[in-house]
This record gives C-alpha cells, structure tokens and sequence, in this order.
C-alpha cells in the first residue's frame, strides 16, 4: 500500500498562535487532569465511562485505560504544537502588524494528520463541555462565546475533506 502524500494546511500566522495557545491549554489540562483527584467534567467527557450500568467495572476499565489515553493526548498536542511553531511565532510581529494575515503552510504527513484530527475533535469536546453544548440544537448562532467552537470545527472539517480527497 502506498503513502499518502502529506496534507499542507495554510493558516495566517495569527490563527496559527491561538490554535496554538488552545493546544498549549489543553495540554495542560490534560496534565492537570493526571495530577488532581478531582475529575474535571470535560476530562470526563474525552474519556467517557465504558460500562455505564456496572460502576465497578468502568473504574476497573479506566484504571487502566485513563493514563495511556491521557499520554497519546498530551503526545498529540506536542506534535501539533511543534508543527505550528514556526507559523505561530510572532516576535518580530507588532499588534497591528499586516503579516499577522500572512499565509503560512503547514505540512503534515499522515502521523501529523492523525494527531491534530485527535487533538481538534478533543479541543472541540472540551470547548463543548464548557459551553453547556450537548447536542447540536444546543448551540447558538451568532452568540459569540459559541466563535472559538465554530473555529476549531471548521478547521476540523477542513481537515477532514483534506484527507477525503482522492
């Protein structure tokens, strides 16, 4: 079987920096979700229980199941971070600066694909569970707190019809 060729994603250097802030904060969260005995309801929710009507067994599954999922997470984000780093840095770039706009390409092979399809849908789940967003109906068009999720679901999407192409 044949490689895929890459996928080359163009972001402008801005987008590239808050996508890479919101990897940069679910990495952490995810890193915070392994040091705290508190379970955070959007850690819950990218790690739902696997046997809902027996307790015992779901707790036994996530003993041990939890920490590797966590890993693979955290590992994802680091490769999407790496792969925005150079089109995120902006230290020679002033605020109103027009190279803010700037495309940049981002080239991914398939391991790359597969870490940010993982670490998008992950975010998106994330900014779903703290939004209240349970189902489609519950999300409102046009109210702007709902703009980073649309974001990322549309850089998800795009992602997705990247790779659908023959």
């Amino acid at each position: 079987m044949s490689t895929p060729p890459p996928v080359v994603l163009e972001l402008s250097r801005l987008e590239a920096t808050h996508l890479s802030g919101l990897v940069g904060q679910f990495a952490e969260l995810l890193a915070g979700a392994a040091a705290s005995d508190r379970r955070d309801p959007a850690f819950e929710r990218l790690s739902p229980d696997a046997y809902p009507d027996d307790p015992e067994a779901g707790r036994e599954f996530r003993a041990l199941t939890e920490g590797d999922l966590r890993d693979g997470r955290i590992a994802d984000a680091a490769l999407v971070q790496q792969s925005l780093a150079d089109a995120a840095d902006l230290n020679d770039v002033e605020q109103d600066d027009p190279r803010l706009l700037e495309e940049r390409s981002i080239v991914l092979d398939p391991d790359g694909v597969r870490a940010w399809l993982r670490t998008l849908a992950a975010i998106r789940l994330v900014l779903a569970t703290r939004l209240g967003i349970d189902e489609d109906d519950h999300h409102a068009d046009g109210d702007p707190r709902f703009g980073i999720y649309d974001w990322v679901g549309y850089r998800l999407d795009g992602l997705v019809r990247a790779i659908d192409r023959p």
